[in-house]
């Protein structure tokens, strides 16, 4: 038998606030999207405006206003008129009244204007002609190539038949589509054959830039090699290319010179020619654009102490509108009392979370640089161990919130521009007993690196020893997993030739 009664519990719940909502939304938002957020309320809401906006005016003081600046202006420039062009005017002045069959011509000399006039059409073609000598490097590959074809003396057909293929091209310069699936696609609606196909992609290689169109690397090496004059060099280089391109991939240089029976002078010969050729041709024609960082911060040295201060440009100042605020007691209407009300309660709102948000964010960035000062100084290998945890015990905030702030964030030092999450690292214990950051290992290790002889490459035990020596006691595992991130290639792999 089922019973009926009652469960009374006592809880608590944690209900935020739609102005705590959105502090907690704006403070994630990187500067420009926070400048977009912001641009979207200044648009939407008419009680909100930039503290260095002038208040609104009333129509009639508007126009009074531009009235008299209008008939100002023109008082001056009647009067600079007057002043320069005196001479120019006094032997011509135009009358009150022209009869009704006068002409332009009458009163005013126009050779100037007919001439202009009379050259439009060279005027015309030669803007036509500078139009087609734009830079190419302004151009992206398929454009660039397909201004080649129309220029060209093939076909109409086999024009048709080059603009598919240009289409059928990657970023780098490949193609990406078969022979095959072109031909299917192109003979519905052209009369060609398979061969017709091959002929027009041959045509296409050779065109600007050199080795466009190929099937995979080894053709497109080819393709640049017969461009080069004919040599014993030359020829060595496209027989390596032909039959040991992924032994050259490898490094195997001895088994090179054993099958093609090549001394080690000629073998550095080739692969210097090699190293001239362009692996990827269309990169030079990429389309992608430099990407810039505006910094949310700046960091400067300011009579021996480091200063942090806020960006202006990504900070704006808002502020009501008080004449729009004072409205509200004025207005009769429920409906715009409520409008108002609404609008004013959302411009206060926005106000808040965005003075919020820049105070937090530059208590951040000071507590960051208070522990980083020797990073500031000397760069990354005096990085010190730093967690979120740490600047959130300091801040007495939580560590979301610091997560939240330190992302797509950026602080301009004297080291350079860097994310506030660069920052941060895990922490390796010292034989010293101290610690350092990861951050450190990692540009000790690319010092060594750089510092290393080329014919004989640190293994990753030796820079795991002279790492040792120094009293950074890591694995040689944690000294592969960091060179491997900062995609340094393993000793076999850097070992190489040294070309005179």
């Amino acid at each position: 038998m089922l019973k009926q009664g009652f469960d009374l519990r006592l809880g608590q719940t944690l209900s935020m606030t739609p102005q705590l909502q959105q502090a907690i939304r704006l403070l994630q938002l990187s500067s420009l999207e926070l400048q977009n957020e912001i641009q979207t309320a200044l648009e939407e809401n008419p009680l909100l405006q930039l503290a260095d906006d002038n208040n609104v005016e009333t129509t009639a003081e508007t126009n009074t206003k531009a009235t008299q600046e209008n008939e100002a202006s023109s008082s001056e420039d009647s009067f600079e008129l007057n002043a320069t062009d005196e001479r120019d005017f006094s032997s011509s002045e135009i009358p009150d009244e022209l009869s009704i069959d006068a002409n332009w011509d009458d009163i005013y000399d126009t050779r100037s204007g007919s001439s202009s006039s009379a050259n439009q059409d060279s005027d015309s073609d030669l803007s036509s002609f500078l139009e087609n000598q734009e830079d190419s490097s302004d151009l992206g590959l398929q454009e660039h190539l397909l201004w080649q074809i129309r220029l060209s003396n093939l076909s109409t057909i086999d024009k048709q038949i080059a603009e598919a293929i240009v289409c059928s091209l990657d970023e780098a310069g490949y193609l990406c589509d078969s022979v095959e699936d072109i031909f299917t696609v192109l003979s519905e609606i052209l009369p060609i054959e398979l061969e017709d196909i091959e002929v027009v992609i041959k045509f296409v290689q050779h065109l600007d830039p050199v080795g466009v169109a190929a099937r995979d690397l080894r053709e497109c090496l080819l393709v640049q090699l017969s461009h080069l004059p004919e040599s014993k060099l030359a020829l060595k280089a496209k027989q390596l290319v032909e039959k040991c391109l992924d032994l050259l991939e490898r490094r195997d240089y001895k088994e090179i010179q054993k099958r093609l029976k090549l001394e080690q002078n000629e073998l550095e010969d080739i692969i210097r020619i090699l190293r001239s050729l362009q692996p990827k041709p269309g990169n030079a024609y990429s389309s992608s654009k430099t990407d810039y960082i505006v910094p949310d911060v700046y960091v400067r040295k300011i009579k021996g102490q480091w200063a942090v201060s806020l960006n202006p440009q990504v900070t704006p100042n808002l502020e009501i509108n008080q004449l729009y605020a004072d409205m509200l007691g004025n207005v009769k209407s429920d409906n715009d009392a409520s409008y108002f009300k609404s609008h004013l309660q959302q411009a206060r709102w926005l106000i808040r979370s965005v003075e919020s948000r820049n105070v937090t964010l530059l208590n951040v960035a000071k507590a960051i640089v208070d522990r980083q000062s020797a990073f500031m100084q000397y760069g990354e290998q005096a990085m010190k161990p730093l967690v979120l945890r740490d600047i959130a015990e300091v801040l007495e905030m939580h560590e979301s919130t610091i997560s939240r702030v330190t992302t797509n964030k950026y602080m301009h030092t004297p080291k350079g521009i860097f994310e506030f999450k660069y920052f941060f690292s895990s922490q390796v214990d010292t034989d010293t007993g101290s610690s350092c950051s990861s951050t450190a290992i990692r540009a000790m290790i690319k010092k060594l690196i750089a510092n290393e002889n080329p014919h004989s490459p640190l293994s990753d035990n030796q820079l795991t020893t002279l790492l040792n020596q120094q009293g950074i006691n890591v694995a040689r595992r944690t000294v592969a997993k960091y060179r491997e991130a900062m995609s340094i290639l393993s000793s076999h792999e850097r070992k190489t030739l040294v070309l005179s």
